[in-house]
């Protein structure tokens, strides 16, 4: 069932993997293997397949894969709102919130894999924009990308040249919501902005 925390379910994590197939994920699939292969050290998280996949019009790019993405550390393996942690079950919240079919998102990182720390370099971030100018091309529908959280916001200027429309808005971590409430506090509108723009 499509709830938050539902990838705690190995049936769920299973599902999904099946679901890897669908012609809209077959382009994306393809896109991380080339990931894992030519960063082996890394973890590479598969997109959703609950989403939209190639067909989405709204890009989240949040900073970087957590724990709770690697199949090697009991996460389910997948950039999920899904995910069996608290900001995936906020982004599950606050999409359903801000009114966004899951049909119309993609769910991404700008440093698009997990080597064990948080911590973001400038280079970790240059090379996360490269493998976004592989990405977005394979979005044909692409309407507007949502920078989520400071450190993804970093990389605004160097997304500019390849989606028009960017917005910004906070990241949905504990952290934040503790110390930062009015922030927290605007994000499904900032997203809900996105519904009405794409």
């Amino acid at each position: 069932m499509d709830k938050p925390r539902s990838l705690s379910s190995p049936q769920a994590v299973m599902e999904r993997q099946a679901a890897l197939q669908g012609s809209h994920m077959t382009r994306l699939a393809t896109f991380v293997r080339d990931l894992r292969a030519a960063h082996p050290a890394w973890e590479f998280p598969d997109f959703d397949p609950f989403d939209g996949g190639t067909e989405a019009k709204i890009l989240f790019l949040f900073e970087k894969p957590g724990p709770m993405t690697s199949a090697k550390h009991k996460g389910s393996g997948f950039i999920s709102r899904n995910n069996d942690d608290p900001t995936a079950e906020a982004i599950f919240t606050f999409m359903n919130e801000a009114g966004i079919e899951r049909n119309r998102t993609l769910i991404w990182n700008v440093i698009p894999g997990w080597n064990g720390t948080r911590k973001v370099t400038t280079a970790e971030l240059h090379s996360g924009v490269a493998h976004l100018e592989t990405l977005i091309p394979l979005l044909p529908n692409l309407k507007i990308i949502v920078l989520v959280g400071g450190k993804a916001q970093r990389a605004k200027r160097l997304l500019q040249p390849m989606c028009s429309h960017i917005l910004t808005s906070a990241h949905p971590s504990p952290i934040v919501r503790a110390t930062r409430p009015t922030e927290w506090g605007s994000i499904s509108a900032i997203w809900a902005l996105a519904r009405e723009n794409d």
